[in-house]
This record gives structure tokens, sequence and C-alpha cells, in this order.
């Protein structure tokens, strides 16, 4: 594994699909027939080599992207298994940027699931200006109950048209499952004993009509793709196994056909012709050749090939965080030569890094290496700054290579610790979970002071505070944030403040007379002085303003900032002796909230611009689960196939719109909400927001 490897050598793919379809089950059945893991691993007992990490073996499910490296017919394969599920959608976005085709899992007992959907979407553009990345279809479980080839195809064809075509049937499906046939040699493979073994045979009589059925389907599909071979099939000249596979290769590799083959993976059934395909159809680097790029020193973009020979160029796509190993970043070279023992400069951090030992990642296995060239990925530990989208490349004639644009959160948490005194280690351990997951963001409120931690869904944070738990040593829980509310008033009042405290020796002394008035919206705070003839001198207005602008910080209804109030100091009395800025300042604070309860206070939400986009047939649904929200639709429009509702809604009423969105849609649902202005809360919850305030205030 130390020897620089040949472009054309390579394929590196993404194994995508559904929670639950079988890729990772797959990745294993890949690496023990080729021979690159002795022992069979499992998901259900938890020793699979791609799901390693302690919450995927507790769990049964992936959770991050992983590398299964194998070596099969001469070729080097990268495979990169990926979760299925919705909330760790950014470790597929990051995988499909690095890799020239995708293999999409399905599971046939259950045909077409919406996960599948959104990953084969994701494959159609994995990055900004990126062509769609060729891909093949598996469909495994054959032998469960409620199997189907046949359905799991036809939903394909009804989704993506005839550009999908069978290479293989099975033979019998469920219990009867005994094999497959190929469609494009003829030939039959019957399941052994043994895991992967599959006896060669000439198709049974049962089976031999269908086969030619749909084999007939396939060279008319293929044929339709190379103007040699439609010739031919016009003609009716039978075309040779050869020149099929020829056709294929240069249909596939243009996005023009995807192919579905068949088999069981947990027997290991149908995956070696799967690896056979692999390299026989997927593009290399060298078939993908050059990547167009950004120079570091500006200029019009220039174009990568795959060369050893070029300045370096590697893009990181994924960073680990470990706080006993440090971060690791897993990279993809695009061009040049990356070396153990170098200097590489990164342009996004504008800072050099030094390059320590390069390894391959096998699961939580590291094979050392001395170089990766072109194509290859591979991992380095304990760059100080590098992180997830950064491109690695040389000072002097370096290039920025495209980055990758990950999904927005859209669901947000408060953290709050377990005990008290954790604050600090807290907030260091989740800013070194995001560098893991850029999907995962973290944010201090300046409005409500809490610790705010948002991500893609419930399962994606739960593992994160797990993670901080077992990785970091602290513990949390997860709480809904609080709402930023506002107060202000409704109309104009007047009132007198007076502090004066005079027992003997040194008093205080300070009365004021304010009027407050409402200032339209996003006005702000006003403080006009209108003190005529030294009433309050002059030295003590300030700490009248200044009474009045942090009364308005503390809240006066329900502990929220005051906003749009215009304050008017107009009258006063002061003491030659007693006054002082402190009593003004109380007097102020006192003038203020007895004015602010008798005009009219308010209290203020801060209302959201929602953008769903959902399949038609459930827009009646979301828009009544918006109505339920206190939402107000605003308009509605079709957008490439899909329905998108616009809404402003409560930011309260949103903060499980997320979970509640992926219910009623089954997954297929997408969201984006940004704040947009604030509205008076309805009086009834307004008295419980009150209530609910005023009873924490006196229990703190």
């Amino acid at each position: 594994m130390g020897t620089l490897r040949r472009p054309e050598s390579i394929r590196n793919v993404a194994l995508v699909g559904h929670g639950g379809s079988g890729k990772t089950t797959l990745a294993e059945a890949m690496l023990f027939l080729s021979g690159a893991i002795s022992r069979l691993g499992s998901v259900d007992q938890g020793t699979a080599t791609t799901d390693y990490d302690p919450e995927e073996t507790r769990r049964k499910i992936s959770i991050q992207a992983a590398l299964a490296v194998l070596d099969w017919q001469g070729h080097r394969l990268d495979v990169i298994d990926t979760p299925g599920y919705f909330d760790f959608a950014g470790e597929v976005v990051g995988a499909l940027r690095v890799v020239e085709s995708a293999i999409v899992v399905y599971a046939a007992p259950q045909g077409v699931e919406v996960g599948s959907e959104q990953v084969w979407a994701m494959a159609d553009q994995p990055y900004d200006g990126a062509k769609p990345l060729p891909r093949l279809c598996f469909v495994t479980k054959m032998d469960r109950e409620n199997a189907s080839f046949a359905r799991t195809f036809d939903q394909l064809r009804q989704l993506y048209g005839t550009r999908v075509v069978a290479l293989q049937i099975p033979m019998g499906e469920a219990e009867r499952f005994e094999g497959f046939i190929d469609l494009v040699h003829m030939k039959a493979y019957r399941a052994g004993k043994e895991f992967g073994t599959e006896q060669e045979e000439a198709i049974p009589e049962a089976w031999q009509e269908q086969a030619s059925r749909w084999r007939d389907q396939l060279v008319e599909a293929v044929a339709a793709t190379d103007d040699e071979l439609t010739a031919k099939f016009l003609e009716e000249q039978p075309i040779t196994p050869e020149e099929l596979s020829r056709a294929l290769r240069a249909a596939v590799r243009a996005g023009a056909l995807v192919p579905v083959t068949l088999g069981c993976a947990s027997r290991g059934i149908g995956v070696r012709r799967l690896l056979d395909l692999i390299v026989e159809l997927l593009p290399s680097p060298a078939d993908v050749g050059a990547v167009t790029a950004e120079p570091v020193k500006g200029g019009d973009p220039v174009a990568k090939a795959p060369s050893a020979s070029e300045p370096l160029a590697a893009l990181v796509f994924k960073t680990i965080s470990d706080p006993y190993v440090g971060r690791l970043n897993l990279f993809r070279v695009y061009s040049g030569v990356l070396e153990s023992d170098s200097t590489v400069f990164n342009p996004q951090r504008g800072r050099e890094e030094r390059i320590g030992q390069l390894f391959i990642p096998r699961g939580k296995e590291s094979i050392s290496v001395e170089s990766l060239g072109p194509g290859e990925i591979g991992a380095v530990a304990k760059l100080q700054e590098t992180a997830t989208g950064d491109t690695l490349t040389v000072k002097d004639g370096g290039v920025v290579l495209p980055g990758i644009r990950f999904p927005e959160p859209v669901l947000t948490m408060a953290v709050a610790p377990k005990k008290r005194g954790d604050e600090d280690k807290i907030a260091s351990g989740l800013a070194r979970v995001a560098e893991e997951d850029p999907t995962v963001r973290v944010e201090k409120s300046t409005e409500t002071g809490q610790l705010l931690l948002s991500g893609l869904g419930e399962l994606q944070l739960e593992i994160v505070v797990s993670r901080l738990q077992k990785k970091f040593g602290v513990e949390v829980e997860l709480t809904q944030p609080r709402v930023p509310y506002r107060e202000t008033i409704r109309s104009t009042q007047r009132a007198e403040g007076r502090y004066v405290k005079q027992t003997g020796g040194r008093g205080q002394y300070g009365v004021v007379f304010l009027e407050i008035s409402p200032l339209p919206p996003g006005q702000g705070l006003e403080f006009v002085d209108k003190i005529f003839g030294g009433a309050v001198p002059k030295q003590y207005i300030p700490a009248v303003e200044k009474g009045f602008r942090e009364t308005c910080q503390e809240g006066v209804l329900a502990g929220y900032p005051v906003v749009d109030v215009q304050c008017t100091l107009y009258d006063g009395k002061y003491h030659p002796v007693d006054s002082s800025e402190m009593a003004f300042k109380i007097a102020a604070s006192m003038a203020f909230k007895k004015a602010f309860m008798e005009a009219n206070p308010v209290l203020l939400e801060p209302i959201m611009l929602v953008e769903v986009i959902v399949p038609e047939e459930q827009m009646g649904d979301v828009i009544g689960d918006l109505n339920k929200k206190r939402g107000r639709i605003i308009g509605m429009e079709a957008r490439d196939g899909m329905r998108v509702v616009k809404a402003h809604a409560p930011m309260a009423e949103m903060f499980r719109f997320a979970v509640d969105l992926r219910s009623i849609t089954g997954g297929r649902g997408r969201f984006k909400a940004t704040f947009d202005h604030y509205e008076e809360v309805p009086p009834p919850i307004a008295e419980q927001v009150i209530a609910a305030a005023q009873k924490e205030r006196a229990s703190s």
C-alpha cells in the first residue's frame, strides 16, 4: 500500500442509500471477499469494519462516513460507506464531493425509500457546477420476506425513466432466492452454502424466457446509446457480450444509463459481480480528467489534471476530533503528490501546515504510507488549523479547489450543564465536535445568554451530547431555547420617580419627572433632555439616561429588553448636598417602571419568514400544521415538481418544526427559516409568558 497508484487503477465510490438499506453490510462483504479483512464483521454484533465508533456499535447504525479500502482485479477501490439517516446528510455530502461514482443501495423488501431519493438528488450535483456522478444500483436483501426485485426496478423506472436498466434478474425471491442471472453474458449464478460462493451454470429452462425478455430490454437500451449498435439492433444482427459491455461502459460513464444489479450482502451473493462491475463500468480519476480550480493569487480558473507531475492540490472532506489523538483530517488528492514529513500551504487559512505521517484509514485501523498521489484518499493527523472543505496545495502556484456545500442546520436546542463549573469544558468540547461535523453549529445567544446547539435532527444532537460526555467528560441536557421576546408600550404616560433617603449625615436625593412614548418599530431607544432652569443639574442628566437604558435592558413586564420607546426628562428636583448620580439613576428607573406599566405595555415576539418545500400531495397537511403554529401563509408557488409554501410564523412555535415536517412528509419536505420582524404576542399567550417569567425570577 506504500506505492503510488496510477489514477487509471483507482475507483473512488460512495455507498449511499436510505437508513437500514444494507450499505455497511455490503461494505463488509466487499472487504471480506477481496481479502482486505480476514474475519467477517456484523452490524448486529457491533463488529462491522466501517461502523467502529462506539455510538455506531451501540445504536447499530452508521453515523459517519468511513473508508473501506480494498484491491480487486489489480485495481484499488476506495469505498466510502455513508450514513443513511437524514440527521447525517452532511457526511453523505462530504463523501460525494470526493468520489467519481456512487452505488445506491436498496433493500428489496422496502424498495425505493425517501432517503435513496435524496441521495440520488445529491449525486446529481455533488458540488456547485459539477456534473452528475455515474452510478450503479444494488438491490440487496433479496432473501428477505416481501423482497421484490421487479417492484424496486419499476419504482426506479418511474422516478428516473428508461435510463435505468437491469443487468441481472433474480432466480426466486425471499425464501426461494437461489441466485441471479447475468443478462450481459446470459449465465446463471447459483448461491452456494459458504459465504460469497456462487456456482456458474447455464440458465435453467424455467428462467430462460424471462431472461430473454429482460435481455432484449437491456440490449435495446444500450444500443440506443451507441450508433454502431443501433445499426446492428435495427438490422436484427446479434450483439455480443463484449460489444454490449463496451457500449454499456461508455453509457454509464456518460450518465446515459444507470445499471441495476442485485444480491444478498449478508450472504455475499452478487457482491463479487458488483465488484467486477465497479472496475468495468465506473470511471477512474483519469477517466474524469481535470478539475477546475481557482489560483491562490487570483486570475482565471485553471484545470488540474490527475497527474503526479502537477503541483499539489488536495481537498479535506472530513475531520475527526479526538481528545487524545487530536484533529484527524481525511483528504482526496486531485493533482500532484502529498508526502509524509512535508510542508503544504492552506490558502483558506493563509498558513503553512506541517504534514506528519500519512496513512489510509480502514475503519479504526490505520495503514501508514509514505505518499499519496492523484485520485488517492488518505488521512493525516495533528494539522493545526485545517478544517473540512479546505484545500492543501503549494504556496507558489497553488490553487483553491471547489469547496463543499453542507446542509444548513434546522433544529436548535439550548445546552445546559448538569454540574456547575462545567461551562468552559462544555464550550470547548462542543467546539471540537463542531469541527468534526460542519452541519453542527454552536453559538452563544447574545439575546438570552444561552449556549445554543443546532443540527439536522434530534438523533444528531443526541449523539453530540453523548460524545461530549464520553470524549470530554461533561454531562449536559438539551432544552428548548428561550424566545428572545421584547417589551414595548402602546401609549404615552408620565410618572414621577423619587429616591430620597435623609436620615442624618450624607443622604440620597433625586427626583425626576419622565414622559415615555412609543416609537415606530425598529427605532430602538431614544432619550430626550428637556430640563430648563437647572431643575436637574447637568452633571446628573447622564445618570438619568443610564437609569432609563439599564432598566430597558433588564425589562419591566417580564424581564425582556424594552424597545422602541422615547423617554423625555422634563422636570426634577435636587438637593445641593444629598443629591448624587446614584440617586438620580435609581429615581429614573423608578419613574420609568411606573410609567411603563401604565402606558399599555405589550410583549413582542420574533416572527420568522419560513419557506417550506414539499411534495404537492402533502402541501395541505403542512399548511394545516403551520396554521396550528399561528403561522400566516403569504404565498405559494411551484418549483422543480414541488410546492413552495411561504409563511410568517412565531419563533416560539417553530423550534420543533423540523421534526414535525419530517414526520408529515416522510422526510421529503425541507425548509429554511430566517428572522423577519417582531409582532405583538396575543394576550392569552402573553399572560402565560409573563407568568412563567415572573415565577422564574421569584425562584432565582
